[in-house]
Order: C-alpha cells, then sequence, then structure tokens
C-alpha cells in the first residue's frame, strides 16, 4: 500500500458534487479515493502525451516535419478504413426547418 499525504485543495463545486454521486453510486470508496483516482489518471495521460511528443519529436528529427497535406492524407485514410458501430446516417433534408427553426 501507498503511503498517503494530506492535501488541501479547492475544487470546483461541480466536481465534489460528481465526486460525492460516485461514492454514493458505490464507484469510489470516499471522496479522497475518487480524487487520488482522478489525480493517478492525469498523470498517467499527461505520461502518455509526453510520450507521444517524445515520438514525434525524434520522428521528425529523422525523417523532417510532417505536413499539413500528410495529417490530411492520413486522417482521410483513417475515416476511409474506419468500421461503423452506430450505423448510417440518414441523409438530411436540407429544406426541412432545424429543430426549433421557424418556417416561412
Amino acid at each position: 500500500m501507498s503511503i498517503k499525504q494530506r492535501l488541501s485543495a479547492s475544487v470546483d463545486a461541480e466536481l465534489v458534487t460528481v465526486a460525492q454521486e460516485a461514492v454514493a453510486a458505490g464507484q469510489a470508496e470516499n471522496v479522497s479515493a475518487w480524487v487520488n483516482d482522478a489525480l493517478r489518471l492525469k498523470a498517467d495521460h499527461d505520461r502518455r502525451l509526453q510520450a507521444v511528443d517524445d515520438f514525434l519529436a525524434a520522428y521528425e528529427a529523422e525523417n523532417g516535419e510532417i505536413t499539413d497535406e500528410e495529417i490530411r492524407d492520413a486522417a482521410r485514410s483513417a475515416r476511409g478504413r474506419a468500421t461503423v458501430i452506430r450505423g448510417q446516417r440518414e441523409p438530411r433534408d436540407h429544406r426541412a426547418p432545424r429543430q426549433g427553426q421557424r418556417t416561412a
């Protein structure tokens, strides 16, 4: 078990409410545990982002800067290989009024 250290921090009220709701729902032992998990997730996220930054810097140092065109091509290719899991969107009739929009 890790050593715990008391911390005093100001937190947005809505986040405190979310933490309390998580405790009430049995998703966390207590608010301190919920905050500890959130801090761990943030630290892990930041480490992963730094690893991506380091990888890209090393790649660009060896191969040159990645261009906007290469990024667009990669995104287009990824979209082309993507598997739709929610189904196709039905084409929208652009003549029909949008929700809340008045008709003439």
